[in-house]
């Protein structure tokens, strides 16, 4: 076979940079940034040039796979493997009562796919379970609810108009790492370094000097005290008369409620708290609400404290209050070829708090539950106990805080699966390993991604290449395991009477369907140029649906009866309250801890690229100076992290680019037995053991794992 040259975008992070594959005898040589791409102009990062590897990597499981009774594998063919699980699975829903006793927890990888969480929430739907498990309980779901409180749905999340904004204030998020995060800019760099060309400023909030920090404006935060600083700014934006009370009165409700919350909260009485000098937060303040355009963005760092939703509630609130929602430079809302919002508002399907967690009462996210109770949910008898566990492209051992716990709750478990390119640290415990398709393996469309973008864009993309081995598609293998229990993966009850009568429409189908008939929709013929995926096939590089994203679109984005963002609400007040009785320091535990993402890592899969971990690649704490000196360490002595959860060791990298009493780790890491050989031979450490899953240490409104801030202490490890 001759060699071809094929358009597709990546799918590993959000920034979905267009690439070439070159492909030679049906196999993957190459992989390269498409200059034709719209939007990434020939940008593509490590990560995903280095996705080649993962396609070849002769560690990959390409067949499905059955663990013996001595814990090894043995290959299998599909029909037995699926044979097997819809027999012992039709048992359990028979025995168990029903659909409760089943769970699924999908991870990160997943929301890159179109089909793949639409057929996971399908058949969980179907089958009538609410164990639904994500990565979102570790990353974004407070975000989702803080957009439910302010607009009425979850998957209303404003991003930052870079391209026109006077001032960016980052606050706990590293996008020249991250290369952005609920938000979709492929040359992020480039947009954040245009913001200074043309007089802007670039401020970001962060216990470490990261890389966005250090190419940029930096304010050094004490971990977990972001929600002080956003308090303090309202308080002084409010005392100095700086509001746009026009955009209060018209936008908003609550405001008057939001001015006398924040009225205790100066910047003199936050200053402990924050560590931040009290005239640089009155500073700060002047120039968010003086700027002629000005937009605040917040990640991970400023989800996973303590609280994560009242965190990211101010920091729209900040948007509202300084007149920066809803327009041009500010915080806008993305438009989308398929409306998502609104069809899902429409079905039901953007929830959050229609139904509660068995263990610790706490409320689902878009039908999620916090991760962290998985193990507490398999191991506690009574009526909902999960007793068959499915995981897909996801590692929780590694990524939900606590996994020593889990990996020994998955013992207990009567069925196990998982779906995955490798056998992992979670998946090892699995009856049946079953073999997942790469995202150059399958067609595909960015539709988690349609509102986060920069720039109205649509992009289609059919597979690079040829599955390797007996690789299936993850909503191929859902799609099989439901018919052997007889029932339709499908939410909406129309698709599942359909299935009922033998009609099952495939994710292409239901995408196209979305399509032509969405706002730019061809509407079957009826308008002329409209979108459908065979306009976009037409279009490989992906089309560009308007210079930028409107203005002015405020009252289709609040689904609050009074069409108000509610500045106010219960949930919010009380969270202020508890916040100021939160506990002191513990002197067991001087020390904060903090994440890190590495620009060569993708949380806890892609280890086992030997390009990727080429040179130094060492995990490692980082330490301030001070911090080691006090203690004895020295740079590279193996130290011990300690919390009131558990411990690890890893070696230690004396930085300035910390601030004195912050240890920062990167998570991910930890491969003992598992991921690959050249992953498991980096080894490192599990830094989520040293987080907590007791109820009472989760985020209280969306259940999220509290993993930044941690109190710690740091020891040289013994014999060190």
């Amino acid at each position: 076979m001759p060699t071809e040259e094929r358009v597709t975008f990546c799918r590993i992070c959000e920034p979905l940079c267009g690439l070439r594959a070159t492909v030679r005898d049906g196999e993957l040589v190459k992989l390269r940034p498409d200059p034709d791409h719209p939007l990434s102009k020939g940008f593509a990062c490590a990560k995903g040039i280095a996705m080649t590897e993962v396609q070849n990597d002769p560690d990959r499981v390409t067949q499905p796979l059955r663990r013996g009774p001595d814990g090894s594998f043995e290959r299998v063919s599909w029909d037995q493997a699926l044979d097997d699980i819809g027999e012992r699975l039709r048992t359990i829903l028979e025995q168990r009562g029903g659909g409760g006793s089943v769970g699924w927890y999908f991870g990160n990888p997943s929301a890159f796919s179109y089909s793949h969480p639409l057929w996971v929430k399908g058949f969980m739907d179907a089958i009538g379970s609410r164990h639904l498990y994500g990565a979102g309980s570790q990353d974004v779901n407070n975000r989702f609810v803080a957009s439910q409180l302010l607009y009425g749905s979850p998957l209303v999340v404003p991003i930052p108009d870079l391209e026109r904004t006077d001032m960016l204030l980052i606050v706990g998020a590293n996008p020249l790492v991250s290369h952005g995060s609920v938000l979709t800019a492929p040359r992020i760099k480039d947009s954040l370094r245009n913001i200074q060309a043309r007089g802007g400023r670039v401020v970001v909030i962060d216990p470490r000097r990261s890389e966005t920090a250090r190419a940029f404006e930096h304010i050094a935060i004490r971990p977990d005290a972001d929600a002080w600083l956003l308090l303090s700014l309202l308080q002084v934006i409010f005392a100095d008369g700086l509001e746009d009370e026009r955009a209060l009165r018209v936008q908003a409700s609550g405001g008057e409620t939001l001015r006398a919350l924040v009225a205790d909260h100066p910047p003199e009485a936050t200053e402990a708290a924050t560590r931040i000098p009290a005239a640089e937060v009155r500073r700060l303040a002047h120039a968010l609400a003086s700027a002629r355009s000005a937009a605040v963005y917040g990640r991970t760092g400023s989800c996973l404290g303590r609280h994560g939703t009242l965190v990211s509630f101010l920091l729209d609130a900040l948007n509202v209050v300084t007149g920066n929602l809803d327009r041009e430079g500010g915080a806008i809302f993305g438009t989308g070829p398929i409306q998502l919002e609104g069809l899902l508002h429409r079905l039901g399907a953007d929830s959050y708090d229609t139904s509660r967690s068995r263990i610790g009462d706490f409320p689902e996210v878009i039908g999620t539950l916090p991760a962290s109770l998985m193990a507490e949910e398999i191991t506690t008898p009574g009526p909902g106990q999960i007793r068959a566990l499915f995981v897909s492209a996801g590692n929780p051992v590694l990524s939900v805080p606590n996994g020593d716990e889990l990996e020994c709750a998955l013992s207990e478990l009567e069925l196990m699966v998982a779906i995955d390119l490798y056998i992992t640290e979670t998946s090892r415990h699995a009856d049946y390993v079953l073999p997942a398709t790469t995202f150059l393996e399958r067609e595909d469309f960015p539709l988690a991604f349609l509102t986060f973008s920069t720039a109205p864009f649509a992009q289609w993309t059919e597979a690079a290449v040829e599955p390797r081995g007996e690789a299936r598609q993850e909503w191929q293998i859902i799609d099989a395991i439901s018919s052997r229990v007889g029932v339709t993966p499908a939410s909406a009850w129309p698709l599942r009477a359909l299935g009922r009568v033998g009609l099952r429409l495939s994710p292409r189908r239901l995408l196209d369907l979305g399509l032509r008939l969405g706002p730019k929709g061809d509407l079957f013929g009826l308008r002329r140029g409209g979108l459908s995926i065979a306009k976009l096939r037409r279009h490989p590089h992906g089309l560009r649906l308007g210079a930028r994203h409107p203005t002015g679109v405020l009252d289709r984005k609040v689904f609050h009866a009074d069409k108000r963002v509610h500045l106010a609400p219960d949930a919010i007040v009380a969270e202020v309250a508890a916040l100021a009785r939160q506990n002191g320091r513990d002197p067991h535990f001087p020390l904060r801890l903090i994440g890190l993402r590495e620009l060569r890592s993708h949380n806890s899969w892609m280890h086992n690229v030997p390009k990727l971990m080429a040179g130094d690649r060492v995990h490692a704490a980082r330490v301030h100076p001070d911090d080691a000196r006090a203690r004895g360490i020295a740079d590279g002595d193996t130290c011990r992290i300690v919390s009131a959860a558990g411990a690890i060791e890893l070696p230690a990298k004396i930085t300035d680019e910390m601030t004195p009493g912050v240890v920062a780790v990167p998570h991910g890491w930890g491969h003992g037995n598992g991921g690959g050989r050249v992953a498991a031979a980096a080894g490192g450490a599990n830094v989520n053991l040293l987080a907590s899953t007791a109820p009472q240490d989760l985020e209280r409104l969306a259940g999220m794992a509290f993993l930044n801030g941690i109190p710690v202490r740091l020891e040289p490890a013994a014999g060190a």
